[in-house]
């Protein structure tokens, strides 16, 4: 069984991002996402993640980076169970909501 492609929708006042949050997709997304705008909302709507690993994670926190460089809030919804526990295991889960 393959993995499903991650990918950034970013129609309408927010992002939702969706397939498998890894290693071999983390630096495609964040240079797709570099050309558009943080989502007017400042909502990332990750329930659609299926797979995620430390690559993913750091992900979510480079957007929170780039959104208080530009003086935006973002809030990431329905983050998976397994983001969760890496972002608690990497003490960063204050960050991420």
């Amino acid at each position: 069984m393959s993995e499903q492609q991650a990918r950034l929708d970013s129609g309408g006042d927010r992002w939702a991002v969706s397939g498998s949050l890894t290693m071999d997709s983390a630096s495609t997304l964040l240079e797709a996402s570099a050309t558009r705008t943080l989502p007017a909302s400042g909502v990332v709507d990750l329930a659609g993640v299926s797979r995620v690993d430390s690559a993913g994670v750091a992900l979510l926190l480079a957007w929170k980076r780039r959104a208080a460089a530009e003086a935006s809030a973002l809030l990431f919804t329905g983050l998976p169970p397994s983001m969760a526990s890496l972002a608690q295991l990497y003490g960063v889960q204050e960050l991420l909501g």
